[in-house]
């Protein structure tokens, strides 16, 4: 089975040579290919020269934004570019490692999940985060799992991880409308109202501040239990493609 990388990156020029390195390197499952998708969004820092260099080598698939739209587009770009059975989002520093991807990916391919979220939170204490996560952030993100377990039974520990595997099918048949951070919300709340369920694995995680580079901040977080909020009164028709929906029906 082919497994589609997507990296979403925005002025990552310092770290990005060592992430693709990593996950060129790390290892999946018996019988796994990979593909890496690089996104760049708008990139001002010497990424975008960096990437076309591994582009022409032939090591990336990439695709190049005029300017900054969001991670959430840049995202959204790399679903639209991949063609493997399985997709799997990828930070483009280094609070992730890759050698996670086969605790991600064997349930998957095992046939045991369709959807595998890497929690930063399994395997420690209740009240125990991971070394160096902000005060701030943990507490936005115990809020936001507060919300997704609340709102959509979604039983998790880890809703804003950036560690997320689907099988494609089900990304595919999704109506995405994410544009910055809405992501991992927005995906949460549609794939729950279709009724899938997410399983968890633990994952390292080493965290980094503002001036390393870390773009999300503390508005993303309302924006986020809004975008919670929001898809769980939308009609399902407007969960899926309308292709999708046309396939099966009217959906109410």
């Amino acid at each position: 089975m082919k497994v589609s990388i997507i990296i979403p990156v925005y002025n990552e020029f310092r770290t990005f040579p060592q992430v693709l390195e990593r996950v060129q390197n790390a290892p999946l499952p018996d019988g796994c290919s990979r593909e890496i998708i690089v996104v760049d969004d708008g990139s001002t820092d010497g990424t975008t020269e960096m990437l076309r260099q591994f582009s022409q080598a032939g090591i990336v698939l990439g695709h190049y934004a005029a300017s900054n739209s969001g991670k959430g587009m840049a995202v959204r770009k790399g679903i639209s570019l991949a063609s493997g059975g399985v997709i799997v989002i990828q930070d483009g520093d280094l609070e992730y490692d890759p050698r996670d991807y086969a605790r991600l990916l064997d349930p998957i391919i095992s046939g045991d999940a369709d959807i595998v979220y890497g929690s930063r939170f399994l395997g420690r204490s209740t009240r125990g985060a991971p070394s160096g996560m902000a005060l701030m952030n943990r507490t936005a993100n115990r809020i936001l799992t507060l919300a997704a377990n609340v709102l959509y039974g979604a039983r998790i520990t880890d809703e804003a991880t950036a560690y997320k595997a689907f099988r494609a099918s089900v990304l595919n048949g999704l109506r995405l409308n994410c544009k910055r951070f809405e992501f991992c919300p927005e995906v949460t709340a549609k794939v729950r109202r279709l009724g899938y369920r997410i399983q968890e694995v633990p994952i390292s995680y080493n965290a980094r501040g503002i001036a390393e580079g870390k773009k999300i901040r503390f508005h993303h977080g309302f924006d986020a239990l809004w975008t919670l909020l929001k898809y769980r009164f939308v009609p399902r028709s407007k969960i899926v493609r309308e292709e999708v929906a046309q396939r099966a029906g009217t959906l109410k």
